[in-house]
């Protein structure tokens, strides 16, 4: 029997799920919804979402309506009576009335492995906080924020040196067939919907800019997972001279730490020091950051060590210091 839904989703995340549906023989996408087309980059030129570029293409019907609890909305759904809506990553909060309209419900794949992570920002948060591991969870959404019933999950490694952009693409292609999977098993009864453990919760809230200004009072190691978590945006950005900079680099090992000079180690954090191997921060902990690309607020982004040539740094200097 033919599974008749509606895809609501905006960015990229939600793409490989949206291309996964559309090729199964016993699934039909009647229509989607996403957000209203927005202007972006430094041009502000309105563009597409990614889920409208990827639904016209497959001549599907388009709606985008600025407010999803709008009652034109709760009109068109229950005119289209679909059996189940599946929604990724779209952007507006779905009121209470809208949910009892498709039979199956509103089926979200959300970005850890809930109860842990809820919230706007599971993939950054998850990094940032030196998480090993996470993965995709399939839930039928209520009115709290993804405290729904869970249905299926996947879980996987987090990479080592791997940025929240890498760990986001990984997660959206697991989750695609997971979707298939969740959906085919509600329609045949076989899967019992799990309710969550609200006492193991924890949030990831949506990303500020605050969120990036590095505390070189931190170990190392947690600047790291910063840089990568937070990745493209806020990134993960300091001050040198007055000027904000981003910064970019991972934890000196042992035998770097040992080739710098007597007692930079446990300089105050900040402190740079610039040498032929490299450009190192002292940080918490009395560890190191090994520096591997600067970029100052308005300037082209450079090397380390093109930034410690041109910087000409002085004894004792510090980034943090404005």
């Amino acid at each position: 029997m033919m599974m008749r839904i509606v895809f609501c989703g905006t960015p990229s995340f939600a793409v490989p799920t949206l291309k996964h549906l559309l090729a199964q023989p016993d699934i039909e996408i009647i229509s989607a919804i996403t957000q209203p087309d927005r202007p972006r980059g430094r041009g502000r030129d309105v563009s597409f979402s990614a889920v409208k570029e990827t639904a016209l293409a497959a001549q599907l019907t388009v709606h985008q309506p600025e407010k999803i609890r709008a009652a034109e909305t709760e009109a068109l759904l229950q005119k289209l009576a679909p059996d189940c809506v599946v929604i990724i990553a779209y952007g507006q909060i779905i009121p209470a009335r809208l949910l009892p309209i498709p039979k199956l419900g509103w089926i979200n794949l959300h970005a850890s492995l809930l109860p842990r992570y809820r919230g706007a920002a599971p993939i950054n948060w998850a990094i940032v906080n030196g998480e090993t591991r996470t993965g995709v969870t399939t839930m039928r959404i209520d009115a709290g924020m993804d405290t729904g019933e869970m249905l299926l999950q996947r879980e996987i490694e987090i990479g080592t040196e791997e940025t929240a952009p890498e760990l986001a693409a990984r997660l959206s292609e697991i989750g695609a067939p997971l979707m298939v999977e969740t959906l085919r098993g509600l329609a045949a009864g076989t899967i019992v919907p799990q309710a969550q453990n609200h006492a193991e919760a924890s949030y990831a809230p949506m990303l500020k800019k605050e969120d990036g200004r590095i505390d070189w009072k931190r170990p190392a190691k947690e600047i790291y997972s910063r840089t990568r978590g937070f990745a493209p945006w806020p990134g993960a950005y300091t001050t040198f001279r007055g000027q904000t900079c981003h910064v970019w680099g991972e934890p000196a090992s042992k035998g770097e730490s040992a080739g710098l000079p007597s007692g930079v180690g446990g300089s105050a954090p900040g402190t740079l020091s610039g040498e032929k191997n490299g450009l190192f921060v002292c940080c918490g902990d009395a560890t190191v950051l090994c520096v591997s690309a600067v970029k100052l607020e308005g300037r082209k982004l450079v090397t380390a060590a093109d930034f410690a040539n041109g910087a000409r740094l002085k004894s004792g200097e510090r980034f943090g210091d404005s």
